[in-house]
């Protein structure tokens, strides 16, 4: 039976390069930002390249290159490969979890998946985790039940919609065995704009922002990291936002 660990970003690829004999797919994605739309993978390509393409250092063809390759290693992946798939409990790795266990599901994986998450201390970060405790990790993998993948493969579309009531049903359906997917729909949840147009990551951003008396990005980041870790936005969502909050100042004085 072919093996094959799908991986959450290539920082965790480069830590398993020595440990890892079997195949590895690298998930080379941020779901948690920018047009999630597309029935098919080639709509989806397409509206994902296009977003993406707007930060800079980023173009459609390098998504096409560098990411789009990757999710064809899954797609084509026969039903009987046992896949292991490594993801944290932020909101970042679930949703690319999410779209990951939809695309198995389609393609006829009920059985033979495995989830694999980092320990308590790291819940949000594999790579501080050591070499030892990363294979205690894969030592403590979860097998995810035929019933229990027929419901997360549901959360992708109904993420996709922005239905957050039926997600919630899924979570609180699977709360004693996947514990870990109701804060993050929560977190998700939060996400929602008030009536001044931001979520609360930008109100939270805008109140570090205030405290620190800076809107210089690197102390303004890290501090946000530091206290959202369920959210787990990289550099390139947070200056996003950050920017756009210099701007609502600018304009607000």
């Amino acid at each position: 039976m072919k093996k094959v660990h799908i991986l959450n970003g290539d920082f965790l690829n480069c830590q398993l390069k020595d440990t890892v004999e079997a195949e590895r797919v690298v998930m080379r994605e941020c779901l948690i930002d920018g047009n999630i739309q597309g029935e098919t993978l080639v709509t989806f390509y397409a509206n994902r390249a296009a977003f993406t393409s707007q930060y800079e250092g980023c173009t459609v063809a390098g998504y096409y290159k560098y990411a789009a390759p990757e999710i064809n290693k899954i797609n084509t992946l026969a039903p009987e490969s046992e896949v292991y798939c490594w993801f944290e409990d932020d909101l970042f790795c679930q949703a690319n979890l999410w779209f990951v266990l939809n695309l198995l599901f389609k393609n006829g994986h009920h059985s033979h998946i495995y989830l694999v998450r980092p320990n308590k201390v790291n819940r949000y970060n594999f790579n501080k985790m050591t070499d030892d405790e990363l294979n205690i990790a894969f030592e403590s993998k979860q097998l995810l039940l035929s019933s229990q993948l027929t419901l997360l493969a549901e959360l992708w579309p109904l993420y996709q919609q922005n239905n957050v009531n039926d997600m919630f049903v899924i979570a609180k359906k699977l709360r004693l065995a996947l514990p870990f997917l109701l804060p993050a729909i929560a977190a998700h949840e939060c996400r929602a704009p008030d009536e001044n147009g931001l979520g609360y990551p930008q109100r939270q951003l805008l109140a570090i922002m205030q405290e620190l008396d800076t809107t210089e990005f690197g102390p303004v980041f890290q501090c946000f990291s530091e206290r959202e870790g369920i959210y787990s936005f990289g550099d390139l969502q947070v200056k996003q936002m950050f920017e756009q909050l210099k701007q609502k100042l600018a304009g607000d004085l």
